[in-house]
C-alpha cells in the first residue's frame, strides 16, 4: 500500500493539480494553525465559540474549510486563543 506522501508526490506532478494545491495551501495552513492553537489551549470548539460569541458550528465550518471567515472573525479567534493574527502578502 502506498503512503499519502507517495500519492501526493504523484498527484503534484500534474501541473493543474500543483497549481490548485499551491493556491489553496495558505488557507489550509491557517486552518491547521487555528486547530493546533485551540488544542494547545485545551479548548473545545464549543468553548472557543463561547469566548468569541458565536456557535460551535461556526468554528467547525472554519476548521473544516467550509467557511470563508472575515478578518474580524479571525481577529476574535486569535484574541481568544492568546495569539496574534498576522496577514501579509509575499512575492
Amino acid at each position: 500500500m502506498r503512503t499519502w506522501s507517495e500519492v501526493k508526490k504523484d498527484l503534484l506532478k500534474n501541473e493543474k493539480v500543483a497549481l490548485e494545491y499551491n493556491r489553496l495551501k495558505p488557507r489550509y495552513e491557517l486552518i491547521s494553525q487555528l486547530i493546533e492553537a485551540r488544542i494547545k489551549k485545551g479548548l473545545t470548539q464549543e468553548e472557543l465559540a463561547k469566548r468569541i460569541g458565536t456557535k460551535q458550528s461556526a468554528i467547525a465550518r472554519v476548521e473544516s474549510g467550509n467557511a470563508n471567515p472575515s478578518i474580524g472573525f479571525l481577529e476574535k479567534v486569535a484574541f481568544a486563543l492568546g495569539s496574534k493574527l498576522t496577514i501579509q502578502f509575499r512575492g
